[in-house]
């Protein structure tokens, strides 16, 4: 008796939730032309932005970002409005509430996920710099072009062919150098003479070798030459000049300049000195003469 009592238990729960399907039928059908509409608005809009993005001549990048986002929201709306077609006892309010709910456990758990996410959508919204610029990393003290920005990461192509792969949120919450911001960048290097130069002379000297380098830029911005320092063999001229930008354009510019300064100063016979060292002896201080031809050392 109590075995066919369990088996018709067992029957009634199948039969209910058989008729419970049945007229759920309808709501379940609704709920999937909801999702299938859904899926066709996420491609509409997809369509849409490319469309106005590429006539507005809006980033790669950016681009891909906004349909992301577009198309998160669209499959979130449609998602909550068909549970409310199936379950009708969840309302919007309880969703909602359910779905923050979980939206910050998820944060908790991906913290370090979602921090780079939302530091790369600002970095493409921003755009403090873009594909093709050289930057310095002052946290990792990474250097290179960048060639690629994605939502989590930005890739960094360093001046000895390596790549790497730097977080966004570290690019985001510390400081970055652009070194490629602007068409231009300042350079300098250190010049000495020998001490028995005339300053002014030598001055003039560089001046007119540092001005007739191509690379540099004078039509922009003056070639500047200033005594530095008291050097230990020289006096030491800082030597500024403008050039571009790119590491490239720095160094091909210094190789030129140091050659048509080191020219310009043979020419005129100025002196680079190599490192002198001068010793002095007090007037007291004992100074052996070499022994005299025919005169045997003391020490023999």
């Amino acid at each position: 008796m109590e075995e066919a009592g369990f088996i018709t238990l067992i029957m009634d729960q199948i039969s209910g939730y058989g008729t419970a399907l049945i007229a759920a039928l309808p709501r379940i059908a609704a709920a999937i032309l909801l999702i299938i509409v859904t899926w066709l608005t996420v491609i509409a809009s997809r369509w849409i932005i490319r469309r106005v993005a590429n006539r507005a001549r809006m980033r790669r990048n950016l681009r891909e970002v906004l349909m992301m986002l577009t198309s998160i929201v669209i499959w979130l709306i449609g998602l909550l409005i068909a549970c409310t077609i199936v379950f009708p006892s969840i309302t919007p309010g309880r969703a909602l509430t359910t779905l923050g709910l979980g939206s910050v456990a998820i944060g908790f758990a991906f913290k370090d996920i979602f921090e780079n996410f939302l530091a790369g959508l600002l970095i493409l919204l921003r755009e403090p710099f873009k594909i093709g610029d050289y930057i310095w990393t002052e946290e990792s003290g990474i250097e290179g072009q960048v060639e690629e920005i994605t939502i989590r990461d930005t890739h960094i192509r360093q001046t000895d062919g390596q790549l790497a792969v730097v977080p966004n949120a570290e690019l985001f919450q510390n400081p970055v150098v652009v070194r490629t911001d602007a068409e231009l960048r300042r350079t300098s290097i250190i010049c000495g003479v020998a001490y028995g130069e005339d300053v002014d002379i030598s001055r003039t000297v560089i001046e007119d070798a540092v001005r007739s380098v191509d690379t540099v830029r004078n039509d922009v911005r003056d070639v500047q030459v200033f005594a530095h320092a008291f050097g230990a063999s020289s006096i030491d001229f800082e030597i500024t000049w403008w050039t571009g930008s790119r590491p490239i354009d720095i160094r091909a510019s210094r190789d030129q300049v140091v050659s048509a300064v080191k020219r310009a100063l043979d020419d005129a016979g100025i002196e680079i000195p190599f490192p002198y060292r001068t010793l002095t002896f007090k007037s007291d201080s004992p100074v052996p003469l070499p022994p005299q031809s025919g005169e045997s050392s003391p020490d023999s």
